[in-house]
């Protein structure tokens, strides 16, 4: 069988870690490209440090391509900054690129817009799968996950640090989606089949930040309902790597 060279969008979270869990075998998963802040070497929207996401790649065995952006980086300079390094990567032999997205129509079509342009394909293997049998597929496959974000507006900071897992479930107000595919939390996936070992860390404080998000952010996050104010406040949990 002829594998396609993919690399996959990497948040440090539980839809990157499923998609890469649900690949078909002919794709060949060489890079991981993670988007870090370069002002405080986190991931955006998720804050997790640098050291928590190399780790993740080292126990998965798969090279990490860190890409740094300013916070205030305008959509169309986010644009040609990812197109330089897609054109780097199709230059390296890479055909496709993954995401873990379920549900999000715009997003896709954003997406496939900007890989188009450069002659790359896209992949997404969890493309409108059951959120609700998604999540309970990943905990009984093993996985680990812990809540690193939550929008305050959609969730309550207290699920910042709770691992995901039916008594999560149970917990979730019933109009939350158990993926949280309507921006309502964020995750950290530090152990299950496919790492070689499990990442360790300690939770640090919790912090409330007021964030009003460029219209990059609003491109990328355009899941969002329309209704929903952008100018709101989410809580961050602090991973310390041990």
């Amino acid at each position: 069988m002829t594998q396609h060279k993919t690399f996959l969008n990497w948040s440090g979270g539980k839809d990157a870690l499923f998609a890469l869990h649900h690949k078909s075998e002919e794709f060949s998963i060489e890079k991981l490209v993670t988007t870090f802040n370069s002002e405080n070497n986190r991931v955006n929207m998720h804050g997790l440090r640098r050291e928590l996401i190399e780790r993740q790649a080292e126990s998965l065995g798969i090279p990490l391509l860190p890409i740094y952006l300013k916070s205030d980086i305008s959509l169309e300079d986010y644009n040609q900054v990812m197109k330089r390094q897609f054109e780097n990567l199709k230059k390296s032999g890479f055909t496709h690129s993954m995401y873990g997205d379920i549900l999000l129509e715009d997003l896709m079509a954003y997406r496939e817009e900007q890989l188009q342009q450069v002659g790359l394909k896209t992949v997404y293997p969890l493309w409108k799968k059951d959120t609700h049998k998604m999540i309970r597929d990943f905990i009984a496959a093993g996985y680990k996950t812990v809540v690193v974000v939550t929008n305050d507006k959609l969730l309550s900071a207290s699920f910042c640090g709770r691992v995901l897992d039916e008594n999560f479930l149970k917990d979730l107000p019933a109009e939350v989606d158990p993926c949280g595919e309507n921006g309502e939390f964020h995750t950290f996936v530090f152990d299950g089949p496919l790492f070689e070992k499990p990442i360790g860390f300690e939770f640090g404080e919790i912090v409330q930040k007021k964030y009003n998000p460029s219209e990059k952010d609003k491109e990328e996050d355009c899941h969002q309902e329309e209704t929903q104010s952008w100018d709101t406040n989410f809580s961050f949990i602090d991973l310390l790597p041990t």
